[in-house]
């Protein structure tokens, strides 16, 4: 038998994808985190224009121009992040991008300091470029936002990176200004790697009485900073596999390295659909970022009428509920045709804790929260 290679041996399948396999046919999911709606029509019909036209060829491995163009653009006008076209790449995916920068820039034995609770393809990442996922312990008080105080002391010289995700999955917190920019100092003062996933950077909320909610790029703040971002959350696009990675140019020269001989470059189709989203209309995106509030509402009520003490995140599209015994109530909810996530895929901080995506219709939330009525321990 021909055994595997040690770093994907030490790679766990995802806790995500597992939990639809044993589930029965007429379960409600808040287990996935992609939007349910159909992807906008004008950026569907630049698709069909794009076939029409027969741009169904390679690209260019960063990805066309006029797409980078806007992407640089956006960055600056938006993000006060300074990046030439050069230096961006268009990606199949933040996936992927999130794949080449541990791969572009972590040793065997580096240590990548990463949220916990954090996304799990963090960690998996670090561990297939040989390095050390070293989690950064989020706090309850803190409403398990990460705080520059979570990171000075596990800095060391070992530490080659932090991951920074803010909106975050699978918590919903959003990051203050003062620790992105603390933690970009600390990034500068260490001559270390900030990688920040900003995928959920569109989908905030702020509430009234409550100070304005915003998205602050480390980037904005640091040049030793990766941007990664994307158009499958905002655009209702995850099918499309489109997303991109900016950084300065000796830190792009590096991630373009690993580009080229991963993926070549991402689909020509989806990269005129991204430029079209990009350029286009943004009224749809206020849409879908005032029916996901409309959802967060429903669900946040509907679980503290249960007893459960739910708060309101703040960004993405999910809640982070503290259950006491994950399994048990992923077990009962499972029994009762929901499918949720538990928290112990995420970290060890949320072994308790279980991620329910709304995500999902209005009218599904309804029915899964009347079924999660039923789970009592």
């Amino acid at each position: 038998m021909i055994n595997p290679a040690n770093r994907v041996k030490s790679v766990e399948m995802s806790q995500i994808r597992k939990m639809f396999e044993i589930a029965s046919p007429t379960a409600i999911s808040l287990g996935l985190g992609e939007p349910d709606f159909d992807t906008p029509i004008h950026i569907r019909q630049a698709v069909v224009d794009a076939l029409e036209e027969g741009f169904t060829h390679y690209t260019s491995n960063k990805g066309i121009p006029e797409l980078r163009e806007a992407i640089s653009n956006k960055l600056a006008s938006e993000n006060k992040v300074k990046s030439d076209p050069e230096s961006i790449l268009v990606t199949v995916g933040a996936s992927e991008a999130l794949y080449m920068s541990t791969q572009a820039f972590v040793n065997p034995g580096d240590e990548v300091l990463i949220p916990d609770p954090g996304f799990l393809s963090y960690a998996a990442c670090v561990k297939l470029s040989e390095g050390i996922p070293v989690p950064i312990p989020l706090k309850k008080e803190n409403d398990l936002r990460m705080t520059i105080e979570d990171v000075e002391d596990l800095i060391n010289p070992h530490t080659k990176a932090i991951i920074l995700n803010s909106p975050c999955n699978p918590t919903g917190s959003v990051m203050k200004k003062k620790d992105i920019k603390g933690i970009a100092k600390l990034a500068d003062d260490n001559d270390m790697l900030i990688i920040s996933d900003e995928i959920y950077e569109k989908i905030i909320y702020s509430d009234k009485g409550q100070n304005k909610v915003k998205h602050y790029s480390p980037g904005q703040f640091s040049e030793n900073a990766i941007t990664i971002n994307g158009f499958s959350k905002t655009y209702a696009m995850t099918g499309f596999r489109i997303a991109y990675i900016a950084a300065c140019e000796h830190l792009s020269e590096e991630l373009l390295k690993v580009h080229q001989y991963n993926t070549a470059c991402a689909s020509s189709i989806s990269q005129k659909a991204a430029l079209t989203a990009i350029k286009g209309p943004q009224k749809c995106v206020d849409e879908m970022l005032a029916e996901f509030k409309r959802r967060r509402n429903l669900i946040v009520s509907r679980l503290n009428d249960m007893g459960w003490e739910c708060k309101s995140p703040q960004g993405a599209f999910y809640v982070f509920l503290d259950v006491r015994d994950s399994q048990e109530f992923v077990k009962q909810a499972l029994n009762n045709d929901v499918v949720v996530v538990s928290g112990a895929g995420f970290g060890k901080t949320s072994t308790n804790y279980v991620r329910m995506s709304y995500a999902t219709s209005y009218e599904n939330i309804e029915t899964a929260m009347e079924r999660l009525e039923n789970v009592k321990f």
